[in-house]
């Protein structure tokens, strides 16, 4: 089969689709053939070598996918071969097939395209992980979302609708902003210009943000706890800024203001409850319709790099997705 494969930490310019052996099927395991496969932020840091754990070379690349099952292990039940699923694994979902855990797919709901089912499960699983589980969003809450064109932004958007608040998207375009706001976000605010946080405290009718998902990092997470509301809850999320940010501890004090880290890669050792109830909850908005995954642009398989081209500029809206079936 054909797969993406890193055999050394390198931009993506260095690596190359190979020809390797088709993955057997172990006990609880399922076989998948891919039709898509999505990328994100973490996959290009993985590639490089620059995330915070390294995958043993080689590897190759990729979380998220959809496709349909091939085989299952004598021991699985409810995945017969050609039934359509999506998942998420820790990497390998840039191949033409991959062998996960059962656990970590689900039956992909009627009418929902590979493309969309590849986009799913990582920034969904962080938004409402984040909202719900860290940040304890409330209706009527006032939600300031940083990088808001990204694909965990929009996804922040959707979800921090479903759960009641009112939401305003910071992104540093206009069409970023108008794409922010196509999916749901009541108010948009350009935070290159210098005075963003007086249009933020004018929204916020003088009160500032009651939760901050922030997926960028930089100076702008320091301004935005700075117009945090009291008792609010700033999320973090991500570096994709490229710096990390180091916040004056005189803040919190005088904010009351509370820092909380959001780390999806652990919740499954650490918080397996609080996971099976996201998933759960996920599931069900996919299903009756509440939640549509936004996918941003598809590439073909043999155009990969160009896929990490595109989401590492920061110029992505959404998440973007390549087509291998």
């Amino acid at each position: 089969m054909k797969a993406v494969v890193v055999e050394q930490y390198a931009p993506i310019d260095q690596i190359a689709l190979k020809e390797i052996a088709v993955p057997a099927v172990g006990a609880g395991q399922l076989r998948i053939k891919v039709q898509a496969a999505s990328i994100g932020f973490v996959d290009g840091l993985k590639v490089e070598g620059r995330y915070q754990t390294r995958d043993s070379l080689p590897f190759t690349p990729g979380a998220e996918f959809a496709g349909i099952v091939d085989e299952a292990a004598g021991d699985v039940t409810g995945f017969a071969p050609g039934t359509p699923v999506l998942g998420m694994a820790r990497s390998g979902a840039l191949a033409e097939y991959i062998v996960v855990p059962a656990a970590a797919v689900e039956i992909m709901p009627e009418g929902l395209a590979p493309e969309a089912g590849a986009a799913f499960r990582t920034n969904y699983l962080t938004a409402l992980y984040a909202l719900g589980e860290r940040g304890t969003l409330r209706a009527g809450e006032h939600l300031l979302v940083l990088g808001a064109a990204g694909g965990t932004g929009i996804a922040a958007i959707q979800v921090g609708k479903l759960l009641g608040a009112r939401v305003t998207a910071a992104a540093s375009t206009e069409e970023k902003r108008a794409f922010a706001r196509s999916f749901g976000a009541d108010d948009v605010i350009d935070y290159t210009r210098a005075d963003w946080r007086d249009a933020l405290k004018d929204l916020t009718g003088g009160d500032g943000a009651d939760v901050i998902f922030d997926p960028v990092g930089g100076e702008v997470s320091v301004q935005a706890f700075r117009s945090i509301a009291w008792n609010g809850r700033h999320l973090v999320v991500g570096f994709a800024a490229g710096s990390i940010p180091a916040l004056p501890f005189n803040l919190p004090l005088l904010k009351g203001g509370i820092l909380i880290g959001v780390d999806v890669a652990q919740i499954a050792k650490r918080e397996p409850e609080a996971q099976a109830r996201v998933l759960t909850q996920l599931s069900a908005w996919l299903r009756d319709g509440q939640l549509k995954p936004v996918v941003g642009k598809v590439f073909a398989f043999t155009d990969f790099r160009e896929a990490f081209k595109t989401m590492q500029t920061r110029a992505a809206l959404g998440k973007m997705v390549v087509r291998i079936g």
